[in-house]
């Protein structure tokens, strides 16, 4: 199974996934063992936002994302391609992965104003 996580300094999760730069990729062995961890950097062409080629993707064969943060045509569009899109209030990437694996991740801490201004931006930039 591959996890993608945001992580902007690899140390802690990070939000604003659609937008995201930096990730860890993790690959859980079926039936457990040890976790081999990559760090994944998208180029520009290559970050979700932007992405819209059918070309190959570093994350792809990715079964879940976990993310602090990500906007909800976001989610729905990582769903729509069979990826299991979660969000989360936990900050540390190998604690979200394991709490994930075993159905207990902490929920998402409700939007802050600032990500509520970034939903409208996008609502209103789509209806163009």
């Amino acid at each position: 199974m591959k996890i993608a996580v945001t992580s902007k300094d690899f140390e802690r999760v990070t939000g604003h996934a659609g937008q995201a730069k930096h990730w860890l990729l993790f690959e859980v062995p079926d039936g457990g063992g040890e976790w081999w961890v990559d760090r994944i950097i998208l180029t520009k062409m290559q970050i979700f936002h932007h992405f819209m080629d059918d070309a190959p993707h570093p994350l792809d064969g990715i079964s879940t994302l976990v993310a602090i943060s990500a906007g909800e045509s976001f989610l729905n569009r990582m769903r729509k391609a069979g990826i299991d899109a979660v969000l989360t209030a936990e900050s540390d990437p190998h604690k979200a992965v394991a709490d994930y694996l075993k159905l207990q991740l902490s929920p998402p801490k409700p939007p802050p104003i600032g990500e509520l201004i970034c939903k409208l931006h996008d609502a209103l930039s789509k209806s163009r």
